[in-house]
């Protein structure tokens, strides 16, 4: 499998989405909302998981748009603050009420610890990427050549650092969200040692 083997889904509403991560995110950011959605169709493909590759791309795009201090919620987690987010966005893009909900549902599920891929394959790809992207887990399962590929196409920056103080600042303000839980539980040593920094 090679890059361009990858679907990237070309919509309006991915247009939109990718539009908004880059007005709001850093530059760490943005490549790693691009490379969770590449992380998740290659692991797709190769796993013969199927998908919406519209609705994946968007929650991609979105999922850390509560990390944004535009959308940073002092009462919600930053994960359902993307999520409402994601949902007022696919009301413009013209989405049912039904797609709006399952959007918001990806991005929430994200940071569960397990998403069954047979209730919820979107959500089972995009949390099972972006903890590939932030802390290593799995990243074995992806192919070589494409791993190689996306990050030569984005780079990771200054990802491990920039999340870890991002995840730590919402653990410390929020306790009983889950990046209070991830912060206690040893995820910035795990971003540390991501493989994928080596």
């Amino acid at each position: 499998m090679r890059f361009d083997d990858l679907v990237i889904p070309d919509t309006p509403a991915c247009r939109g989405a990718l539009e908004v991560a880059t007005g709001y995110h850093s530059p760490s950011l943005l490549n790693h909302s691009i490379r969770a959605y590449l992380w998740a169709a290659a692991y797709a493909q190769d796993n013969r998981i199927a998908f919406d590759a519209e609705l994946l791309y968007v929650a991609a795009m979105l999922h850390d748009i509560g990390l944004a201090a535009e959308f940073d919620s002092h009462t919600v987690p930053y994960e359902e603050a993307g999520g409402h987010v994601a949902w007022v966005f696919g009301a413009g893009a013209g989405w049912s009420p039904e797609r709006r909900t399952r959007v918001s549902e990806v991005i929430v599920r994200h940071m569960w610890d397990e998403v069954p891929v047979a209730e919820d394959p979107e959500g089972h790809l995009l949390e099972l990427s972006t903890g590939m992207d932030i802390s290593g887990r799995q990243t074995g399962d992806l192919p070589a050549e494409v791993r190689r590929e996306v990050l030569e196409r984005y780079p990771r920056l200054e990802i491990a650092k920039e999340f870890s103080g991002c995840i730590s600042d919402q653990g410390t303000r929020k306790p009983s969200s889950f990046a209070g839980r991830f912060v206690r539980g040893g995820i910035v040593d795990r971003i540390a040692a991501n493989p994928l920094d080596a």
